[in-house]
């Protein structure tokens, strides 16, 4: 007798498990695509140039990354609520004029001139970087604006008082002196801990602090929710408006910090300091596998994006590669990773979906 059952299909379980294990793998493999990107340069570049993996500039290397990735981790915090802050360079150059300003000028109040200590000046460079992060934050949440018109705005009215200061001169000279009691400005951009950059060690806290707040903390939890989902966040009670207005403070204060670091290093302060940082910075987020729809994101991966555009720039430089070209490339490689970014989501959605 001729048997005429027609055998049962697979589950689907064991239908799709070698597909789901590709698929698997392959989002692992976007997940760490920074971590993939860094070392392929670290390795490219060190079989073209025998200078590139030294120590002298690997030093060198990270203290330019050390700039960036401070500015950068203010950025996150904005584009995980779903914002975006195009300002954080300006905020730099405001800041790093107004210190320059009270180090080499002082404060002219009636009756003479107050020099404030170095630690005075770095107090008051920071709270400048706050305080327009805050208008920042109430154009956002109380006028309505859009945060890319807002920030763009901002963009335009720190640089200019940040040339006002001056009427568009340069405070050269911040060594300060013994009589007014405001030496000691080069320690965080020049100086070195344990033969490690000072900028390199305040990138560290900067991050390691950054990483507890988005991690370990019910504000790092509400960030996540409002740029997940704004409306669900308020019916959750949470107070979407103040924590929009904390992150940018936030990306304001890294912004200050980030331009007393470079002004540091350069010794001078001039209206220009930073000018377009904030798109290395916007790029390092998004290298680093943060949404701009907000989110998702990790203070981890905007480091290591900071790393990667770091060291593709300096790269570059050292083998001497054109400046034009090394802009095509930079571009190309920011696109690259939107791109990827996108890959992945899909990749995620169609992996919950088959699980479904």
């Amino acid at each position: 007798m001729i048997d005429t059952k027609v055998p049962a299909p697979a589950p689907p379980a064991a239908r799709g498990g070698r597909h789901d294990t590709l698929a698997r793998a392959a989002l692992l493999l976007l997940r760490g695509r920074t971590l993939v990107v860094l070392v392929v340069l670290v390795i490219f570049f060190s079989a073209i140039s025998s200078e590139y993996l030294t120590q002298s500039n690997l030093i060198l290397m990270t203290k330019h990354v050390a700039i960036n990735a401070i500015l950068a981790i203010g950025v996150t915090f904005v584009i995980l609520t779903g914002g975006i802050d195009l300002s954080v360079g300006s905020i730099a150059g405001l800041s790093s004029m107004v210190a320059g300003g009270l180090l080499f000028t002082g404060l002219h109040v009636p009756g003479g001139t107050v020099f404030f200590s170095v630690a005075v000046v770095v107090v008051i460079g920071i709270v400048v970087g706050a305080l327009v992060g805050a208008v920042n934050g109430l154009l956002v949440t109380r006028f309505k604006v859009a945060p890319f018109i807002a920030t763009l705005g901002m963009l335009y009215v720190a640089r200019g008082a940040a040339q006002l200061l001056s009427n568009g001169g340069t405070f050269p000279d911040l060594a300060g002196t013994d009589a007014r009691g405001n030496t000691g400005f080069h320690v965080i951009g020049v100086d070195s801990w344990l033969g490690i950059p000072v900028a390199v060690w305040i990138m560290v806290v900067v991050a390691a602090g950054a990483i507890v707040l988005t991690t370990k903390t019910p504000f790092g939890r509400r960030i996540f929710a409002v740029g997940g989902n704004e409306r669900a966040a308020t019916l959750a009670g949470i107070r979407v408006n103040r924590v929009k207005i904390a992150v940018y403070v936030l990306s304001g204060c890294c912004a200050a910090l980030a331009g007393l670091l470079l002004t540091s290093e350069l010794g001078a302060a001039y209206p220009d300091t930073a000018t377009t940082y904030e798109l290395n910075a916007i790029a390092a987020a998004v290298l680093g596998g943060t949404a701009l729809a907000g989110g998702r994101g990790t203070i981890v991966g905007t480091v290591m994006g900071a790393f990667v555009i770091g060291f593709l720039s300096d790269g570059l430089v050292l083998v001497g590669v054109s400046t034009f070209w090394q802009s095509v490339v930079k571009g190309a490689v920011i696109v690259l990773a939107v791109v990827t970014e996108q890959a992945q989501q899909r990749l995620q959605s169609g992996l919950a979906k088959r699980v479904a």
